[in-house]
């Protein structure tokens, strides 16, 4: 039971990656998956998360409008399309995964901009830089 991300590299400002998170061992059906970030010391924050139950996405502002979650059923796979990149980007970014019960689109908003999710995949690193 694992989830694999990838897709990492290094990349110039305005420039553009997708990350994958493969979950293996066990269905994303009926949890709620999240890319979170953690700069050089700093916090690990959450990016963005899609609940695969109620439907839910929340993205931090950071990444509002250059950053896009998304699911493939079939794949059990979930993307990070990541537009517009910044240095300020530059993090090691995770893939995570919670039981989808929150039981309400705030206290989903909560954990993931808190980063409360149970299982964790490896990182993968993100360079943006000139």
């Amino acid at each position: 039971v694992q989830l694999q991300a990838s897709g990492g590299g290094s990349v110039q400002p305005g420039g553009s990656l997708r990350l994958s998170c493969t979950a293996s061992g066990f269905t994303l059906d009926g949890y709620a998956i999240g890319w979170f970030r953690q700069a050089p010391g700093k916090g690990r924050e959450g990016a963005t998360c899609i609940s695969t139950i109620d439907g839910y996405t929340h993205y931090a502002e950071s990444v509002k409008g250059r950053f896009t979650i998304s699911r493939d059923k079939a794949k059990n796979t979930v993307y990070l399309q990541m537009n517009s990149l910044k240095p300020e980007d530059t993090a090691v970014y995770y893939c995570a995964t919670d039981p989808d019960y929150f039981g309400s689109y705030g206290a989903f908003v909560r954990s993931c901009g808190r980063a409360d999710f149970g299982f964790w995949g490896q990182g993968t690193l993100v360079t943006v830089s000139s």
